[in-house]
């Protein structure tokens, strides 16, 4: 070992050192001229020191949090939603008729659509009622959930400027259409740390064999964010976690040796380089070996009663299906991890929509509606925020022939829904509101950094002070953009 250390210090060359040490003299001097000031950085910003994750002590949360915790129910592709929470009852005497050019005002096409001569409205074939106290609109495809619906806060206005699915799923996830920036649970882990040393901050469940639009780890990923803060995908398999486990011949004894080892090896390299990403990588490794004792014990469902089986649905009994990933997720939030994700592919439906929704729903509706009973029965649903959504809406129009009651939809991006419950926001209410076409926002528009900000607000953040310093500009997640929506909050 010793060798090895003595090879690693021959790589910091004496140019090396004096280059270090020139510039790290030189930042005291300014420093020192400026009072001070230059190296402490402006308020509503972190410092500009060269490991900036350092200087988050004491600044977050910014006020008390109304959730501890979050599990984000992501499906993707894009939900139809005047099939499921926005009745348009108005619609079924302008089914099959064209779309007036004064609700679509010029708006842009998808290029699966845009060369149709005529987008004929296609009103949903779906009945809805009224439930619950508040009287929330739920399609009959969601019986579970419209039970349910009292814990609901139906927000209808969401809006997005992202009209394909990649770049729409980015900006939900990211803040961004572009990728490459860290995903809202790796921000949310790089505020406020972990409520469980034991498990990760943030944790990545899929279900398996959905279907659908791709889903890219870079959607969960760190961005340039400490690596430290990415997402762990949970996998249903009898190894959760990719390359956790010790390999035959292997023991518990012979791996915290070589850590122990490895950590020398790292301390020595950050001594050298000054680089606080080798911080975040003895921190994984450390991560990785208290995983190999906590994550078989809380990803195995066997200890679960029949009964819970029997809330989320019998697919609950089938690892990495949507049902099991729901009883797992509220499981991981049992031990307190605080950013639990949930995707569910399928929901691009451009064909043949009421068929294949209705197959959607039957795959969540229950395990979903389970979720939040299971965590409110359980007195978590007050600290724990549930959401649910997509990255975009659906047409009222047709894509392609309306032949019948058999009708597609293409992507809609101006307005669309999605729901909240839990802490901190208002139950049993709904939020904003469309046209009668379901195509453009008529009251309380929520764009997707206002969503954004809402949801660190809950978490006791001022989205304009979680900042990180990269390549001289200071990022967020809601970039520049973003207004807490108060009306949504309890």
């Amino acid at each position: 070992m010793d060798k090895d250390l003595f090879e690693m210090g021959q790589r910091v060359s004496r140019r090396h050192f004096l280059t270090r040490t020139s510039l790290g003299l030189g930042a005291m001097a300014l420093g020192s001229l400026a009072g001070g000031s230059w190296l402490a950085g402006q308020s509503g910003g972190l410092a500009t020191g060269l490991a900036p994750e350092e200087n988050l002590a004491g600044m977050f949360p910014n006020f008390l949090p109304k959730a501890r915790r979050i599990v984000y129910l992501f499906m993707s592709g894009g939900p139809s939603q005047m099939d499921l929470f926005d009745y348009k009852p108005g619609l079924e005497s302008m089914h099959g008729k064209d779309l007036p050019a004064s609700i679509r005002k010029g708006q842009r096409l998808t290029g699966m659509s845009a060369g149709q001569s005529a987008l004929p409205v296609a009103a949903s074939v779906f009945k809805f009622r009224q439930h619950g106290h508040s009287g929330a609109w739920v399609s009959e495809l969601m019986p579970y959930t419209a039970a349910a619906a009292d814990d609901l806060c139906i927000i209808r206005s969401i809006h997005t400027e992202a009209i394909n699915h990649d770049p729409a799923i980015t900006f939900f996830q990211t803040g961004n259409q572009i990728a490459g920036r860290p995903s809202i649970g790796a921000w949310v882990s790089y505020g406020l740390g972990s409520l469980n040393e034991n498990l990760p901050t943030f944790i990545v469940l899929v279900s398996k064999n959905a279907g659908g639009q791709p889903l890219y780890a870079r959607l969960w990923g760190n961005g340039f964010l400490p690596t430290q803060h990415q997402g762990v995908q949970f996998r249903p398999d009898k190894d959760p976690v990719l390359f956790l486990n010790n390999p035959d011949g292997y023991d518990a004894a012979d791996r915290r040796n070589m850590l122990d080892h490895l950590k020398k090896l790292n301390e020595f390299q950050r001594e050298a380089y000054n680089d606080p990403e080798v911080d975040s990588q003895i921190a994984q490794y450390e991560m990785a070996y208290r995983m190999q004792a906590s994550v078989p014990g809380v990803a195995d469902l066997s200890d679960e009663p029949d009964w819970v089986f029997d809330l989320y649905g019998p697919e609950s009994r089938d690892p990495g299906t949507y049902a099991a990933n729901c009883l797992l997720a509220r499981r991981l939030l049992e031990k307190d991890v605080r950013f639990v994700q949930l995707y569910h592919q399928g929901w691009d439906q451009h064909t043949h929509l009421n068929g294949a929704i209705r197959e959607q729903c039957r795959k969540t509706d229950q395990a979903t509606a389970a979720l939040i009973q299971d965590l409110k029965q359980r007195g978590m649903l007050e600290d724990t925020l549930v959401v649910w959504g997509g990255e975009f809406g659906r047409t009222t129009y047709s894509q392609g022939k309306l032949t019948g009651d058999t009708y597609g939809r293409d992507h809609h991006p101006r307005c669309f829904t999605m729901w909240m419950a839990g802490a901190g926001v208002k139950p049993g209410m709904t939020y904003g509101e469309t046209d009668d076409f379901c195509y453009n926002i008529v009251r309380d528009p929520v764009h997707v950094h206002d969503f954004q900000a809402t949801l660190m607000h809950l978490l006791g953040i001022d989205h304009e002070r979680l900042t990180f310093k990269y390549q001289g500009r200071r990022f967020r997640l809601t970039d520049v953009h973003g207004e807490v929506v108060k009306g949504v909050l309890g």
